[in-house]
């Protein structure tokens, strides 16, 4: 087989790129490993109204449940709510990710990729000077060859792509989250909020999540901070959480994973070769959440690919301005934010209460991250001296 550019994944963000490129002209695949593009579901599923938007135009089928805004949960049970349209990339809709994927799959083949299920990157094709010139793959038990002038590696949190050019794409413990998550029947849920609740005792270095998907249905998550997870950990303490605090909740579905939360890593191009998304760790690092910066990371190769291809140029230096656009972007976020997540980790449940507690006499339903983080550092200018210079 013989193609413009392969894509390895067809997530969100490798989707997105698929749908750029076609549009522009060019001969796209994209592979898919799993027989089912969106499944199994790994992720919350939460994502902003006004960001989805920005980037389509959001199929009505997508959309599990509507939610009005966020509360946040200290250890001791001091709650602070966030209007929608200020809670962040991953409040607003909660969508059914099944749906969701394959919807982004099928808008790139309306555009004119060609979508491969059930097709496994094994490795890169090398051109003689070494650079990448399409992957092989496994489809249905056979080797197939697939020529390219451009790979686009999109396969997540275990990207291999990235691994075979060469880049770095190791994920220190620290700066990995590792996810249990139950969908839920409970009539407990409130279908209006997404709920985050944090202390060490319940998800040591990252906290409890609740995204509401409509009749009395949400998903229920947990995320530890790799480096201070055991084995097993994060599913006993979702089954401990549940019997302390939901003791109604009906576990429908089950799901684990890891969540890339490091900051921005050294480089995402090579000589014919570019990575999207959970593989080049575009997620947040505060949130895990990676959605909106997986489909705009997407666009931006898509649209740097397809200049490059014209150019006749698909060197590094050649797709450099890819590397450029992210990293002004959404990767200044991802940089800000890894420096917050490095903090608040080394926190304790009483240092996460005072911090709580110097809020409460604050209107938080129209603060943003950025506006909170403001206010605490006013509020407690000694403990959080180190964070100045991120809200300048």
């Amino acid at each position: 087989m013989r193609c413009d550019v392969v894509v390895v994944g067809a997530g969100p963000a490798g989707s997105m790129a698929a749908r750029h490129m076609a549009e522009k002209g060019l001969d796209v695949v994209m592979l898919e490993k799993r027989q089912e593009i969106g499944d199994p579901v790994r992720c919350a599923e939460g994502v902003s109204k006004t960001g989805l938007r920005s980037l389509t135009d959001p199929d009505p089928r997508w959309i599990a449940a509507e939610v009005r805004g966020a509360r946040l949960h200290a250890p001791d049970g001091t709650t602070m709510v966030m209007s929608e349209d200020r809670s962040g990339n991953e409040v607003g809709y909660v969508l059914e990710r099944k749906i969701f994927d394959r919807g982004l799959a099928m808008q790139a083949a309306l555009a004119g990729a060609r979508v491969m299920v059930k097709t496994r990157a094994l490795d890169l094709l090398r051109r003689p000077d070494g650079s990448a010139g399409g992957v092989k793959a496994l489809r249905f038990g056979e080797v197939l060859p697939i020529e390219a002038d451009l790979v686009i590696g999109a396969d997540g949190v275990e990207s291999k792509v990235g691994r075979w050019a060469g880049i770095d794409t190791s994920l220190k413990p620290k700066d990995i989250e590792v996810c249990a998550q139950f969908l839920v029947y409970d009539p407990a849920v409130d279908d209006d909020y997404c709920e985050f609740f944090f202390g060490n005792d319940i998800a040591p270095g990252g906290y409890v999540w609740s995204f509401p998907k409509g009749r009395k249905l949400a998903n229920l998550g947990l995320g530890v901070l790799g480096s201070r997870c055991q084995p097993g950990a994060p599913v006993r303490l979702l089954r401990q959480y549940l019997e302390r605090n939901r003791p109604e909740a009906r576990v429908v579905e089950m799901v684990v994973g890891g969540v890339p939360v490091s900051g921005p890593i050294e480089r995402t191009v090579a000589d014919r070769m570019m990575l999207v998304g959970d593989s080049a760790r575009q997620s947040d690092p505060i949130t895990g959440g990676g959605i909106l910066n997986a489909m705009k990371a997407g666009v931006m190769a898509g649209d740097v690919a397809a200049v490059a291809i014209s150019d006749g140029d698909l060197s590094a230096a050649g797709l450099m301005p890819y590397e450029e656009k992210w990293r002004e972007t959404i990767g200044r976020q991802i940089a800000r934010h890894y420096q917050l997540k490095e903090f608040f980790s080394r926190q304790t449940d009483e240092d996460l209460n005072s911090l709580m507690h110097s809020m409460q006499s604050m209107d938080m339903s129209q603060m943003d991250l950025r506006g909170m983080l403001k206010v605490l550092i006013k509020l407690n200018p000694k403990k959080l001296w180190e964070l100045r210079n991120l809200v300048v």
